[in-house]
């Protein structure tokens, strides 16, 4: 099976988005992406750019990028011999682990590769279910999560009543004093190695005791309804038009209020802890799913109606995705912290979204130009050759 075009369109389209969220932790500490009071400001512009990001953005773009993972699962397996599938798929996947540990120890500890490859170890059992028993059995995960989630506010509200080590942790997660924000901003002005030990110990909370407290049910989801929105032809542009119409207006508005009314909410119980448990996290799978919905809809439409302008510079950008993923890690780290232009908390909240605006330039002139001359990205064909155990051909020849 060859690239289909819709989704390296999409896969574009959400990679971009995700730096309107991930731009937070690159340039603020930690907390701040999930509690705007942490630093960048909670109040005007900075209050203001919080609510568009919760209701637009927040976990939509990257619901995206986990179906469409999921979705390049069959893609991959299509154009392999049946014999080399389970091997190939493993590899892949492995090196796929060993990827995103690097990236989280070494450049940023929010990475999702990670959590994308140990996760992904489970779908090639899934290789034969239709399309309807994996869109029912994500959507049902998914409603477990909400209710994880929710069932998490009268946990905290238990755990802040009583104090002790483990409300400790999730108040350094959610919301730490002002000496460790105050720390963290001055280690990651500093040089890299002592960065680096700050960086690594994140990305272990991440990798191993909050990941299947915070990260798995909502991998996991996803990955398996993308999967079966795949074969059910969501994602190739082949419905009709009025098909993707319903559910760009149905997603958005269903999906838009719900999650305005969350945010409003956790604002009004003034930020606090349970509070996003019970506001925030229980209403965000069906809230990111229905907006993601909406814009896979806008995305299916403008890829039917070949608007080139959209199509184009989108599909270069999601055929290197890793690689943009990565050199947006780099990029951001060089910028933000020690080693390079220290401009880390210099920014507030609503100001970083001038960097995101850099960065997007920087995506959509390469990727173009790249493939111009090459197969793939230069992480691509890494992750591919370490794949196949063999060096793949790059440069593309001329007829």
């Amino acid at each position: 099976m060859g690239r289909i075009l819709s989704l390296d369109v999409l896969r574009g389209f959400a990679l971009l988005g995700i730096l309107l969220l991930n731009i937070v932790s690159f340039g603020l500490p930690f907390a701040a992406y999930l509690n705007p009071t942490v630093a960048g400001g909670a109040t005007g512009a900075n209050l203001t750019v919080w609510y568009l990001a919760t209701i637009f953005w927040d976990g939509k773009m990257r619901a995206i990028f986990s179906m469409l993972f999921a979705a390049s699962f069959d893609v991959f397996l299509a154009g392999l011999p049946e014999a080399d599938r389970a091997k190939l798929y493993y590899r892949r996947t492995l090196w796929l682990i060993v990827i995103g540990l690097l990236h989280a120890h070494l450049l940023w500890s929010g990475d999702i590769l990670y959590p994308y490859g140990v996760i992904g170890l489970l779908l090639y059992p899934l290789r034969q279910l239709p399309a309807r028993k994996l869109i029912w059995a994500g959507a049902v995960i998914l409603v477990l999560h909400s209710l994880w989630n929710l069932g998490g506010s009268f946990a905290m509200r238990e755990m802040q009543q009583g104090g002790g080590a483990d409300w400790a942790q999730i108040e350094r997660l959610f919301a730490p004093p002002p000496q460790v924000v105050e720390e963290q901003i001055r280690t990651h002005r500093g040089s890299y190695p002592g960065s680096l030990a700050m960086r690594s110990r994140d990305a272990y909370e991440l990798q191993v005791p909050l990941f299947f407290q915070y990260i798995f049910l909502d991998v996991l989801g996803m990955f398996v309804l993308g999967l079966g929105l795949a074969r059910a032809g969501i994602f190739d542009a082949a419905r009709s038009a009025r098909f993707y119409a319903v559910m760009a207006v149905g997603g958005f508005a269903l999906g838009l209020p719900l999650n305005s009314w969350a945010a409003t909410q956790w604002h009004a119980a003034g930020f606090g802890i349970p509070a996003y448990f019970r506001y925030i996290a229980s209403t965000q799978d069906p809230g990111r799913f229905l907006v993601a919905a909406g814009y896979i809809g806008v995305v299916m439409l403008l890829v039917q109606a070949n608007a080139r302008w959209f199509v184009q510079p989108l599909a270069a950008v999601g055929r290197l995705a890793l690689s943009n993923y990565l050199l947006t890690s780099v990029l951001m780290t060089l910028f933000f912290d020690g080693p390079g232009f220290s401009q880390f908390a210099r920014w507030e909240r609503a100001e970083l979204y001038w960097v995101v605006v850099g960065m997007w330039a920087i995506n959509l002139a390469w990727s173009p130009l790249w493939l111009r001359y090459f197969r793939y990205g230069p992480a691509e064909w890494v992750w591919r050759s370490l794949t196949y155990w063999r060096l793949q051909p790059l440069r593309r020849t001329s007829a």
